[in-house]
């Protein structure tokens, strides 16, 4: 086993308008027995990430604040006109990394999303010790989806988890923004005690080999039809909120003003994020992604 987890980090409010990490990290503020409970060996910390954007209920002030955490980003010299974000990176990484060479172990980011996800558990390393987590996840609770985003090294992504030495994202959805649903607020709290309890079992070399869980992996992000800048289509009815469901060659994938439909051109794949309203502005209207066994 490599070395234990001693420092855990739990945090919501990476983005403002996130409300299930954020309602529940205000309650475990003011009593964390039940987290404490599940992982007596570690020191676990907890924090509302971006003040200022959970105070105006937005996803960000200035810049999406889940993007700042590369060694460039972190790097720049910083002005009295820099935007929030930029400046509350550098503060985050003195107090919880230095990237790359973190004083923190393992870093819990919550977030939500708008799309119709269910609770998404999102991995960004390939190794043993996640394979595990992810299963021993999916054993807790069987209705979390697995999510592997191991496209690039772990250093190289902008999260703020990737802060400390490990870090995994839980993302629950669908859930408005600025809004708090019950099921993806009580999906958030289960998943999360779930990590904390691996972690835990982890520490006391207490896991045994467990079975392979399903899994997703992500391929690319694919762009609304435009033209001249202009988004020329919308998510089709028939693949709206269908969220790792099959979407195969041929089938409707977006539909124009006019009610005509444009097909699916690509392999057979898992579409997820679809339609997720952070990412509209960006042009994005889903990612997909294949299916394996881990």
């Amino acid at each position: 086993m490599s070395e234990a987890i001693k420092n855990l980090l739990i945090a919501g409010g990476t983005h403002g308008n996130e409300l299930s990490g954020v309602q529940a990290v205000e309650n475990w503020l003011i009593d964390n027995s039940s987290i404490k409970t599940l992982a007596p060996s570690v020191n676990i910390k907890y924090s509302l990430v971006n003040k200022l954007a959970i105070t105006q209920r937005t996803r960000f002030v200035d810049e999406d604040l889940n993007r700042q955490f590369t060694f460039e980003s972190l790097s720049q010299f910083l002005r009295p006109e820099s935007a929030h974000e930029h400046i509350l990176a550098q503060k985050l990484n003195a107090e919880y990394g230095p990237k790359g060479q973190p004083s923190t172990d393992f870093i819990i980011d919550i977030h939500n999303t708008t799309s119709n996800m269910g609770p998404t558990l999102i991995i960004l390393v390939n190794d043993e010790f996640h394979q595990q987590l992810s299963r021993y996840v999916s054993q807790q609770m069987p209705e979390a989806i697995i999510l592997v985003e191991d496209y690039q090294d772990y250093n190289e992504y902008g999260y703020f988890c990737t802060l400390a030495k490990r870090g995994v994202m839980v993302e629950v959805g669908p859930q408005p923004q600025g809004t708090l649903k019950a099921k993806a607020y009580e999906q958030t709290v289960k998943m999360t005690k779930a990590i904390v309890g691996f972690i835990e079992r982890y520490n006391q070399g207490a896991l045994n080999k467990l079975p392979a869980t399903e899994a997703y992996r992500l391929v690319e992000e694919i762009r609304y039809p435009c033209k001249d800048g202009r988004k020329t289509a919308m998510i089709h009815p028939s693949l709206d909120a269908t969220d790792f469901t099959c979407l195969r060659h041929g089938d409707p994938c977006f539909v124009d003003y006019d009610g005509n439909s444009i097909n699916w051109e690509g392999k057979d794949t898992y579409p997820h994020f679809i339609g997720e309203a952070a990412y509209h502005h960006l042009g994005i209207a889903f990612a997909t992604s294949t299916k394996f066994k881990w």
